[in-house]
């Protein structure tokens, strides 16, 4: 088998559903197969999965065991050649893999591969592509400093500005949100350090891949949406996790320095509270809603409703609100990744319809913890 698909369940039944669908269409080419794990998720995750997805191999954990033990569980029932770190809040385009394991950058010395990132309105996420978090680093994204000096190398490493989005290059350090390397690898390093529960052991996989000497690659050619913030919700056992991982890989791979630890801490919460208040369900007020379909698709809404059977047959006005609806029946998830990338704009918001379960899906920003709505028949 060339690829097996591992994705970590949580309580995010509707994004799975979608993510899914999306990795089902990506390996129809492919010899591969779909592996979830479900860390007892209190919705019906579950019992969607057997429902919908009876031929896709369904581990079901009888607690919350985190991030990296649930992958390594995932990991251990892997048959492919290749394996695939995907969160369930993703949706692939249907080249995604294809590209990846076709691509000239498979050499004996290859760590893991990553995609470029975007959010559920078309924006580049900056950590697709990451420079180790060395203390000063850690410093300059801590407070920001990469924002007020955007054109200095030196205040810049974190989110490795030497490549740009659109560029393919050496990396050091790749998100968790996908992941995707040589199965024999990931066994040869011991997958994830299950000592940490979650948030900074993918920094943690990525450093000791290149401690083995092997380089990590950025791979800018295909593009998955990563619906950021519904993973997480930023509450103050966030807060007390993420300084606990952080803390936990200097600890691992630095020497220990009690005047780091107090900066660290203080960092930290600072970093960690203004994420916290960053992210919101900010209403945004919609003046249209706009349905691309080429089927005789009818979709009740207190709104008013603009269908478009042709993404060209659409011209936004800038002074109105638009929410965008992808009939994902009746165009590709490459087709509307690229629509998004292209038309990205602050009075556009975009959803996807996902037919089976009669439902809208996505968010409205990177710090969005996500919007699910019931279509009424």
């Amino acid at each position: 088998m060339q690829l097996s698909v591992i994705i970590l369940n949580y309580n995010v039944r509707y994004f799975l559903e979608q993510c899914v669908l999306s990795v089902q269409k990506a390996l129809q080419n492919i010899d591969g197969e779909i592996i979830v794990i479900d860390n007892n998720s209190s919705d019906d995750s579950c019992k969607m999965m057997k429902e919908l997805f009876p031929n896709v191999k369904l581990i079901e954990n009888r607690e919350n065991i985190g991030f990296p033990k649930g992958n390594n569980i995932g990991v251990a029932q892997a048959k492919g050649e290749f394996i695939c770190i995907l969160n369930p809040d993703t949706v692939v385009a249907e080249d995604t893999f294809t590209k990846i394991l076709n691509t000239k950058n498979w050499q004996l010395n290859t760590g893991i591969i990553g995609c470029k990132l975007i959010d559920g309105t078309g924006n580049f996420l900056p950590e697709s592509k990451r420079g180790i978090p060395t203390p000063w680093v850690a410093f300059t994204k801590i407070f920001g400093l990469y924002k007020i000096f955007p054109k200095a190398t030196l205040f810049n490493k974190y989110y490795a500005s030497h490549l740009s989005e659109n560029q393919s290059g050496k990396v050091d350090i790749l998100v968790g949100a996908f992941m995707f390397m040589k199965r024999e690898l990931y066994n040869e390093i011991g997958g994830f350090d299950e000592n940490c529960f979650m948030y900074s052991d993918d920094i943690d996989l990525s450093f000791i891949v290149l401690k083995k000497e092997k380089f990590n690659f950025y791979f800018h050619e295909t593009t998955v949406i990563h619906y950021k913030g519904e993973s997480t919700v930023r509450d103050s056992n966030y807060m007390k996790r993420f300084q606990w991982a952080m803390q936990f890989f200097y600890k691992k791979h630095f020497k220990k320095s009690i005047v780091f630890d107090v900066f660290m801490k203080i960092g930290v919460v600072v970093f960690s509270t203004i994420k916290k208040n960053q992210q919101r369900n900010k209403e945004i007020p919609i003046d249209l809603l706009v349905l691309f379909s080429k089927r005789d698709l009818k979709l009740k809404s207190k709104k008013t409703i603009e269908y478009h059977f042709e993404f060209e047959s659409f011209k936004c006005n800038s002074k109105l609100n638009y929410e965008i609806i992808f009939d994902t029946a009746s165009f590709s998830n490459k087709e509307i990744i690229d629509y998004m990338i292209l038309n990205k704009a602050k009075n556009i918001t975009y959803k996807n319809y996902i037919p089976t379960s009669n439902f809208k899906i996505g968010s409205n920003n990177a710090n969005d913890i996500g919007r699910i709505i019931i279509c009424e028949n």
